[in-house]
C-alpha cells in the first residue's frame, strides 16, 4: 500500500510538471490517469483487511478523493484534446463521467483537508463550465448524439515512475552514495562558469538567427528562388494549399461551390417555414385559449396557455436568433463568393500549376550571358541552402559540447576531491 501510495504522489509531481511546462492536453491526460491509478490501487489496499481495522477513516476518504480527483482530471484533459478535434460529442460524455466520478467521491469523502477539497471544487468548476459550453455548441451547430459511457474505451495512462528496492540504492559497492556531491565553493565557482558559457552560446545562437533572418528577408526582396522556378516552369504550390485545392477540384470546382450554396439557400427556406408553422400553431392555441376563457369563464381551469407553452416559445425564440445568425453567416459568404467568383474561376484549371503565372524568356538576348547569371544564381542559391543547414546544426553542437565539458570537468573535480580526502 506504501508503495503505490508513493508511485502516486511521484506520479503527481510529473503531472504538476507536464501542466506547468504547458504540455499537450492528452499527454497530461495520460498523467493524471497514471496517478489516479495508484491512488485506486492504494485505496484498494487500504480498504481490505488487514489494512482496514488499522487506519483511520479520515485517510481512507483522504486517498478515494485523491483517486477521483485524478480520474475526473484526466477527463477533464482529455475533454480539453477533444474539443480541439472538434468532437464535441464524446467531449460531453467524457466530462459527464469525471464529474459524476468527483460527486460520488464528494458524498463519500468526510474529514479531508480543506485544501484538497478546495482543488476538487475548483476541477469540478472548471469542468462544468466546459460542459455547459459543449452542450450550448452541441444544440446550435454540431447536433452530434451523445455516446453512453459504457460505450467509450478507457482512458490511456502513461507511467513516469516505478519503485526502486532499497537494496540497489543503498548497495555501496556499485557506487559511492556521495560520488555526486560538489563542495559549496567549488559549486558557485561551477555555476559562474556555466553561466558565461551559457551567455556565449546564447550569443552566438542569436547572431546566427539573425543571420538566417537577414538572409529570408533579402531573399524575399529579390525573389528568389521563386523567379528562377517561374523562369524553367518548375515552381509549385506548397503542399497544405495544393490539397485544400484539390478538395475544392474534387467536390466539383467553382460550379460545386455554386450548388452547395443553392442547398444552403433551400435549407435555410425550408427551416424558415417551420419556424412560421411553428409559431403559428403557438398563436392559434393562444387564441383558442383566450376564446374559451371568455366562453366559459371561471369553468375553463386549465392553465394560461402562455404560461403552459413557455417553454417551447422561449426555444422557439432560441431557434428564431439562431436561424437569424446563420442567414447573416449565409450572406457573408454568398457574397464574398459572388464578388471572387471571377478569381476563383482558376481552379478549375488542372493541374493548378498551369495556371500561375510564369517568366517568359527574352525574345532578343542583350548580351548573351542569361543563362551563365541563372545558373550563377541557382549556384549560390545551393551554396546559401548548404550553410543554412550547417548554421541550423551548430546551435545543438555548441549545447552539446557544453554538456560533455561539464560533465568531464565535474569528474575532474570530484576525482580530485576523492584523492585529496585519501
Amino acid at each position: 500500500m506504501l508503495e503505490k501510495l508513493m508511485l502516486a504522489q511521484a506520479q503527481e509531481c510529473f503531472f504538476e510538471k507536464v501542466i506547468g511546462g504547458g504540455k499537450p492536453p492528452a499527454l497530461c491526460s495520460k498523467v493524471a490517469r497514471q496517478v489516479g491509478i495508484f491512488y485506486e490501487e492504494a485505496y484498494a489496499a487500504l480498504s481490505a483487511p488487514p489494512l482496514s481495522q488499522h487506519f483511520d477513516k479520515t485517510w481512507v476518504s483522504h486517498v478515494q478523493l485523491k483517486a477521483a480527483q485524478f480520474y475526473a482530471d484526466a477527463c477533464y484533459r482529455y475533454s480539453l484534446d477533444l474539443h480541439q478535434k472538434e468532437e464535441i460529442a464524446e467531449e460531453i460524455a467524457r466530462l459527464k463521467i469525471g464529474m459524476s466520478a468527483l460527486a460520488d467521491a464528494k458524498k463519500a469523502a468526510k474529514g479531508v483537508a480543506a485544501q484538497l477539497m478546495d482543488s476538487v471544487n475548483k476541477l469540478e468548476s472548471n469542468m462544468k463550465t466546459n460542459l455547459e459550453r459543449a452542450m450550448k455548441e452541441n444544440d446550435r451547430v454540431y447536433l452530434m448524439r451523445v455516446p453512453a459511457a459504457g460505450s467509450l474505451g478507457a482512458l490511456s495512462a502513461a507511467s513516469l515512475v516505478k519503485p526502486t528496492s532499497l537494496s540497489e540504492v543503498l548497495d555501496a559497492s556499485k557506487e559511492r552514495l556521495f560520488s555526486s556531491l560538489v563542495p559549496d565553493g567549488s559549486m558557485k565557482a561551477l555555476s559562474k562558469y556555466t553561466e558565461m558559457v551559457d551567455n556565449i552560446i546564447r550569443t552566438q545562437a542569436e547572431k546566427l538567427q539573425q543571420a538566417s533572418e537577414i538572409t529570408r528577408v533579402r531573399l524575399k526582396e529579390m525573389d528568389l528562388p521563386d523567379s528562377i522556378l517561374s523562369l524553367e516552369g518548375n515552381i509549385t504550390l506548397p503542399l497544405d494549399l495544393k490539397e485544400d485545392v484539390e478538395a475544392v477540384q474534387i467536390s466539383g470546382g467553382p460550379a460545386g461551390l455554386e450548388s452547395e450554396l443553392q442547398q444552403l439557400r433551400d435549407l435555410s427556406r425550408v427551416n424558415q417555414e417551420l419556424l412560421v408553422q411553428t409559431e403559428e400553431l403557438l398563436q392559434k392555441e393562444a387564441n383558442e385559449d383566450a376564446q374559451f376563457r371568455t366562453q366559459f369563464g371561471s369553468r375553463w381551469t386549465r392553465p394560461q396557455s402562455s404560461t403552459l407553452t413557455k417553454n417551447i416559445q422561449d426555444r422557439l425564440n432560441l431557434f428564431a436568433s439562431n436561424l437569424k445568425k446563420a442567414a447573416d453567416s449565409d450572406s457573408l459568404i454568398e457574397r464574398g463568393v459572388k464578388e471572387n467568383y471571377p478569381l476563383m474561376s482558376i481552379l478549375d484549371k488542372r493541374p493548378i500549376e498551369s495556371a500561375l503565372p510564369s517568366i517568359s524568356r527574352p525574345i532578343m538576348s542583350l548580351d548573351g550571358n542569361e543563362d551563365a547569371i541563372v545558373g550563377a544564381l541557382k549556384q549560390s542559391l545551393r551554396q546559401l541552402e548548404s550553410l543554412g543547414a550547417h548554421r541550423a546544426g551548430l546551435e545543438d553542437m555548441l549545447k552539446e559540447m557544453k554538456r560533455k565539458y561539464f560533465s568531464a570537468l565535474r569528474r575532474s573535480i570530484l576525482a580530485r576531491m576523492i584523492y585529496c580526502l585519501s
